[in-house]
């Protein structure tokens, strides 16, 4: 059992808020929930839609038919009628216009004005949703906040059930038990991750679609304990996460596009610092502005290596919004136990994409507490920040802490004590120290996911995002009678191998990307000689999907 409902208007009309209220009720009522967002650069106007999926079994990514579509404006009907399934209606206030049979005319705006409230237009709409699938109402009204004022909360239960007695029951279905579950989207669970890490600093300037990270901290950070801070921009950002992490602080930050471009200088700062920070990109399609609202696997080969000169990183990427909890709690951990810059990948697609996702297994895991030192110091004894050690990493002292001693740090080449030196034998010894880290961090990296059939004949390599559409994609493939198998890169630099290694000359590969060149590939045929057998590249700024995966396999597979 899988439906996928369509709400569609203009920016402003509220899609955001029946789509919520939706995705509230299916998951009251037990069902597995997917929505993802196709929205323009607007405030107001245009053409954006939401698409909520939803099932009695977990559901990994969205997909193009649709059963049923609520219109709240005419362009709705006009652009989404032929994804509408058979068996779908499409419903819309009888003001709207189409030939087709399946649209369903109802008085929406005459029953909110009847209740005197125009904007519960949505709310008796979303009733008419409802009993088209056959779920009951009974105790949704729970899911009203007690913020409303009663007299709006009350009018907007009563448009929902007047939009229930609106429309006839096509299915009867029934959910499971999913009370202990999460619903949230990638963004939200990037932040949870960093909390569970112990972040206490975020600081970042708003930038879609990164923002929603530091929206949720700020709303968090009393009962956290954190700072948030809100910045003049992305150089500034950067530098004060760096600042706040010599200070003692677990720090973090975040944009998208151009704003993580400004955070370039920075980088290496952080790598000559040798200070623990994590940057979230939340990418979308550029160059430049480029499409400021939607996605793209764009950023990946320009991460590898941003900023001038060398230096120890670790680029991670989420899959999900379950990955996205672990990444994030990784990702700090990482930056914390080898000092250096971690850069975790998202992107619009994940970043506004709502799923069921199971409770997190907190106790399985451990925060890292880092190399700190307190002392004791002997007499005359001087600290020394980059102190050379058998493994590169140098114990760290909060400035101020131990009377006496001074946490010395530069942007220029320095020695142990932190004091500029132009010294090639020195310059030697720290660009070795620091490239040890690297080496160690392999230990940490994790393989891809691999899922599908054993002994497969072609393997699917995608990273981040992709995971749904690769999963979804790999099972239809299979019940065709084709041997596949994927391989789901989270970790990306350093590259893990080992199971690359294993298939190598044993399989044709076929690599999965949301861009032009084929990046993840490209890195892949760099580190190990295995060069893609074919590419399935996507664009257009709008997310693959499993069934769009599938039948372009197939034609790739069929060349």
């Amino acid at each position: 059992m899988n439906y996928n409902v369509l709400i569609g208007g203009a920016a402003g009309q509220g899609m955001d808020t029946i789509s919520n209220f939706l995705e509230k009720i299916l998951k009251k009522k037990g069902f597995y929930v997917f929505t993802n967002k196709d929205y323009m650069s607007r405030v107001r106007g245009g053409h954006n839609f939401l698409q909520v999926r939803f099932s009695d079994e977990p559901i990994f990514t969205h997909t193009s038919n649709v059963d049923v579509i609520f219109a709240l404006d005419q362009n709705t009907l006009d652009l989404h009628m032929e994804r509408l399934s058979e068996h779908g209606v499409a419903i819309g206030d009888d003001t709207l216009v189409s030939e087709d049979s399946r649209f369903k005319k109802l008085p929406l705006k005459k029953t909110a004005l009847e209740l005197k409230l125009s904007k519960a237009l949505g709310m008796v709409g979303l009733g008419a949703v409802i009993k088209f699938f056959g779920i009951s109402l009974e105790g949704v009204e729970e899911i009203f906040p007690k913020k409303f004022a009663p007299q709006i909360r009350e009018t907007n239960i009563q448009a929902l059930n007047r939009g229930y007695d609106l429309i006839d029951t096509k299915f009867q279905l029934k959910g499971g038990n999913l009370e202990d579950h999460l619903l949230l989207d990638g963004n939200t669970a990037i932040a949870l991750g960093a909390l569970a890490a112990g972040v206490n600093f975020y600081c970042g300037y708003p930038m879609t679609p990164a923002t929603s990270v530091m929206t949720y901290l700020s709303k968090k950070q009393v009962d956290a304990g954190i700072v948030v801070e809100q910045v003049e921009d992305e150089v500034a950002a950067l530098n004060m996460a760096i600042g706040a992490s010599y200070a003692g602080a677990k720090a973090m930050t975040g944009s998208s596009g151009g704003g993580v471009s400004l955070m370039v200088e920075a980088f290496g700062l952080a790598g000559i610092m040798e200070t623990p920070v994590v940057v979230v990109d939340s990418q979308r399609p550029g160059p430049a502005t480029g499409l400021p609202t939607r996605t793209e696997q764009s950023d990946l080969s320009f991460l590898l290596t941003a900023s001038h000169g060398e230096f120890p990183r670790a680029v991670l990427s989420v899959r999900n919004a379950e990955d996205a909890f672990y990444q994030s709690f990784r990702a700090l951990n990482l930056a914390t136990k080898y000092q250096t810059l971690v850069i975790l990948l998202t992107d619009q697609y994940l970043a506004d994409s709502k799923v069921t996702v199971a409770p997190y297994k907190l106790d399985d895991l451990t925060i890292e507490k880092g190399k700190w030192v307190d002392g004791p110091f002997k007499e005359g004894e001087e600290y020394k920040r980059y102190e050379l050690t058998e493994d590169g990493i140098s114990p760290m002292l909060v400035p101020g802490k131990v009377p006496g001693q001074t946490v010395l740090v530069d942007s220029d080449e320095h020695t142990d004590e932190g004091h500029i030196t132009e010294s090639g034998e020195v310059r030697n010894s720290m660009m070795e120290k620091r490239m040890k880290k690297q080496v160690l961090m392999e230990a940490d990296i994790e393989e891809p996911v691999y899922f599908g059939v054993e002994e497969p004949d072609t393997v699917l390599v995608g990273w981040g995002s992709t995971y749904g559409a690769l999963k979804e994609a790999t099972d239809l493939l299979n019940k065709e009678g084709l041997k596949v198998a994927a391989l789901s890169f989270g970790d990306i630099f350093p590259l893990p191998k080992k199971t690359l290694d294993k298939l190598k000359g044993k399989v044709k590969f076929i690599n999965v990307e949301q861009n032009y060149n084929g990046q993840l590939g490209k890195f892949i045929a760099s580190e190990t000689g295995i060069l893609m057998d074919g590419s399935i590249l996507k664009y257009d700024g709008r997310q693959i999907n499993g069934v769009e995966l599938y039948e372009r396999v197939k034609s790739e597979v069929n060349k």
